[in-house]
């Protein structure tokens, strides 16, 4: 189908060579004729978003998890002129898939997925975005940004064996017990990161901060609706920061999973279009998607509306 093209992440576990979601992904978008793209690097992915922009491709459809598509996101919007945009279509193939699981297409058919990319009614909903630099490269487009106990536990979720949703989750109960008796654990997960923070220009001048999150999604994985603010088609993301205890931290659990606000001080929860964090240690992490990048300063900006490409 001419104006609709596929970038195949091959790295993504899950449509390594021989896998059987590879063979569905790739039959079908050649059922329907789509161009297919395997870049397996940053550079061939920027060339691959140069050639769509230069041939006018009405809809790209990412294959891979969201790293991918925050890597893809962010070539497509280097290369398009703003008003421009392909559709952008999730086929979800990572192991946790967080990102389609917020926009409701983490359980579609991947034929149901590339058969609504083909169709000349395709539509799209708009979907707001981050934009995070941090003077490494150009802004990183993303949805969920992350810095203290999610790097730790972004790093912890990596050296695992068997990652997925499953493992996550697993981590995830471990921290939390950990929290609440006191053991090594939660200390090296929810140590507050050593940074002073600014919120639209306001700065805090607290300097360590056990959690860092925003985002234009609600549920950060796992049900963990931290930022319950955040919209999909807002002009804003929501900021929520806390400076607690591990043990402090690990009550609030329950509040977290129902969509309420954290308590206790120092605390930040507000709708944003800036965030800024300076880091006390060069190198320090932080996380975009699930991918995990390192910085001494960054900042968080609304990003451009992208339109997702509605399924059904």
């Amino acid at each position: 189908m001419p104006g609709v093209d596929l970038v195949l992440n091959p790295h993504a576990r899950r449509l390594r060579p021989g896998s059987a979601r590879r063979r569905i992904v790739v039959d079908e978008a050649g059922r329907e004729g789509v161009r297919i793209h395997e870049p397996t690097t940053l550079a061939e992915l920027e060339e691959v978003a140069r050639g769509c922009a230069l041939r006018g491709v009405r809809v790209v459809l990412v294959a891979g998890g969201d790293g991918t598509l925050m890597r893809c996101l962010s070539a497509l919007v280097g290369a398009f002129e703003p008003a421009s945009l392909p559709l952008v279509g999730i086929v979800p193939a990572g192991t946790v898939d967080t990102v389609s699981r917020n926009l409701g297409v983490a359980r579609a058919r991947i034929r149901t997925i590339v058969r609504a990319a083909c169709s000349v009614t395709a539509t799209g909903s708009p979907q707001s975005t981050l934009c995070v630099r941090d003077g490494a490269e150009a802004g990183r487009i993303g949805f969920i940004f992350g810095a203290g106990l999610v790097s730790q536990f972004f790093d912890l979720y990596h050296r695992s064996r068997r990652p997925g949703l499953a493992t996550a989750a697993i981590i995830a109960a471990r921290v939390f017990t950990s929290s609440l008796v006191g053991t090594s654990l939660a200390a090296r997960v929810l140590a507050p990161a050593a940074c002073v923070l600014s919120v639209d220009g306001l700065r805090r001048e607290e300097t360590g901060w056990s959690l860092v999150v925003a985002s234009v999604v609600c549920d950060l994985g796992l049900h963990f609706r931290v930022t319950y603010r955040a919209r999909s088609d807002g002009p804003c993301f929501h900021v929520v920061a806390s400076g607690l205890s591990p043990y402090e931290l690990g009550r609030q659990m329950p509040r977290v999973l129902a969509g309420r606000p954290l308590r206790g001080q120092p605390h930040v929860d507000a709708l944003a279009t800036s965030l800024r964090l300076d880091f006390k240690a060069p190198g320090a992490a932080y996380v975009l998607d699930g991918d995990v990048f390192q910085a001494s300063s960054l900042t968080v900006e609304t990003g451009p509306a992208v339109r997702m490409l509605r399924i059904g």
